[in-house]
């Protein structure tokens, strides 16, 4: 019986009358409606159509008003500065919502971040800002403007495995088009063959690492790994493998420079010489007619962690994570000291996340109010640490607006100077792009999103889909179904499916413990239409697959 719930839903949606009153003006706090009880609140759209910009693209909610503002803005900034904006994308790994203290970590949890929370707090810290469930595919979900089952790259490629960004349009590519130089520094993680590397993908440099922290270090240490590390044949058997183990150098169109190999001693002070380099690209843009993108996405804080001996020990958690976390309040720091010494930090916007939540097999590790971790599709995984910063352009603050990781692309490329539907002729009219342009959101002083919906993936498969404080979930893991010992997270256990759909109030239950979909009917239907609506999606822009655990 309950096998037809959804239909039945379905049913209901397509004969639910969706009220909108067409260039109502935009909810910006909680509003009364003459004769009606209770409050629309702002950034809340279960009731709201929206605006389909290009077939290639995502539907936007539009806000015509808030977008007139933010033109404004942005042109009074050019005719100041003579040139677009600057765009700074600061992306850390494996990082926890709640290690900061602007999110109620920090010193509360044996880390202070103290100029991190300050920044943060003249920025507007986004609570429901949404990764990809692991690294890899956030890092590519960046660059194209798609999410995992449309950029393919559904899990991180280790040890030489295939998959990357070759063929795919990229965010350096269109800002170089745009007149900007294009720098990127540190974890690169998007494919090791030639035609993914940075150089090959639009970056002008590129200083930093292939792939990820521990396939250089874990494999060498005994700690961790003595059945390679004290066996000399798998020991050569790893080092022998197809994945460069070095600290590298590239610029455009040229060969990938390896400059030293990294071990367990010479990545102590990895991130110190690349927020060096990154100064150093910084002060060469000082008084540059061209505008700037700048990629940086330092080692810190995936496992392992090996801080060096300025380092150690300095959190009063006195963990080597928070350690690391207490030398990421230091390089943000600098970073944008050295934007405002160099006369940059008016004209530059600056994006502060993390790839994903906590690595919750390896301990000690990240930590978040949510729910499960990498991996997954709970919360815990997926709802990064996040805010935008842009000294006098963005209004201090605090919202829940939804956004997807993806509106960095859109939103960038809009800076660049081409907005909204503008984009899709960028791409080609294969390529679907689930990202939208949240200029608008970020640079009102009163700013709403502009996305309706947030969408969960596991490999190539739509699992979740968020509307509102609403979340609807079809497929889910199951972290200890399997082993109960030791310490099991996203990557662990089995992959569930519900008979029906699970849904959750996000507000009333972050933990996402309790699901309301029978009791809650009316607020289930808007998200299953959603959902299908998604799905018709998939099947004009199907799926593709370059790294998958399927």
């Amino acid at each position: 019986m309950k096998r037809i719930i959804p239909a039945l839903l379905l049913a209901a949606g397509a004969a639910l009358a969706i009220s909108h009153l067409a260039g109502a003006q935009t909810i910006t706090e909680p509003t009364k409606q003459p004769g009606l009880a209770g409050y629309d609140q702002p950034n809340q759209y279960l009731a709201a159509r929206t605006v389909k910009l290009a077939d290639n693209m995502e539907p936007a909610i539009a806000h015509g008003d808030q977008q007139q503002e933010a033109v404004r803005k942005l042109e009074a900034l050019q005719k100041k500065t003579g040139k677009r904006p600057n765009v700074v994308i600061f992306l850390l790994d494996d990082v926890g919502y709640s290690d900061f203290g602007f999110n109620g970590g920090g010193e509360a949890v044996g880390n202070a971040t103290p100029d991190i929370d300050r920044i943060a707090n003249q920025s507007l810290i986004l609570s429901s800002a949404y990764s990809q469930p692991s690294c890899s595919p956030t890092r590519a979900t960046i660059m194209t403007g798609q999410n995992m089952a449309h950029h393919g790259i559904q899990i991180p490629p280790m040890y030489g495995q295939p998959g990357g960004l070759e063929g795919l349009t990229t965010l350096p590519q269109l800002l170089s088009r745009a007149g900007y130089t294009t720098q990127a520094v540190g974890k690169w993680h998007m494919g090791e063959n030639a035609g993914s590397q940075p150089q090959n993908v639009g970056f002008d440099d590129f200083r930093g690492f292939l792939s990820v922290s521990d396939m250089y270090t874990e494999w060498r240490d005994p700690q961790y790994n003595p059945e390679i590390a004290l066996s000399p044949q798998r020991y050569r058997y790893i080092l022998n493998l197809p994945f460069n183990k070095s600290d590298v150098h590239a610029v455009k169109g040229g060969q990938i420079e390896s400059l030293y190999e990294i071990n367990t001693d010479t990545i102590k002070d990895l991130d110190t010489k690349w927020l060096d380099y990154t100064v150093g690209f910084l002060d060469r843009q000082k008084n540059a007619t061209k505008p700037f993108f700048l990629y940086y996405a330092p080692r810190a804080c995936h496992f392992d962690n090996y801080p060096n001996e300025y380092y150690s020990g300095r959190s009063a958690a006195r963990t080597n994570y928070g350690d690391c976390i207490v030398q990421v309040n230091d390089m943000f720091k600098k970073l944008i000291d050295t934007l405002q010494a160099n006369g940059e930090l008016d004209n530059t916007i600056v994006f502060f996340a993390s790839d994903n939540g906590p690595e919750q097999e390896v301990q000690p590790a990240a930590r978040s109010m949510f729910r499960g971790g990498k991996g997954s599709t709970w919360e815990g995984a997926v709802r990064s640490p996040f805010f935008v910063y842009w000294k006098g352009m963005i209004e201090p603050g605090r919202s829940d607006g939804l956004f997807d990781f993806a509106d960095m692309f859109n939103t960038s490329v809009a800076l660049s100077g081409t907005p909204g539907a503008g984009v899709s002729k960028l791409v080609p009219a294969t390529t679907y792009l689930d990202g939208i342009d949240q200029t608008s959101f970020l640079l009102a002083d009163k700013g709403v999103s502009n996305r309706r919906s947030v969408f969960y993936f596991w490999n190539d498969e739509l699992s979740a889909v968020r509307v509102d404080e609403f979340k609807l979930m079809k497929k889910f893991q199951l972290p200890d179904a399997v082993t109960q010992k030791g310490y099991n997270g996203g990557f662990s256990g089995m992959l569930g499916n519900a008979w029906t759909a699970l849904v959750f109030n996000l507000y009333t239950d972050p933990k996402e413990e309790e699901s309301i979909a029978i009791r809650h009917i009316p607020v289930s239907v808007p998200l299953v239409m959603e959902f299908a609506r998604y799905q018709q999606v998939l099947k004009k822009y199907p799926p593709k697959t370059q790294a998958s655990l399927k």
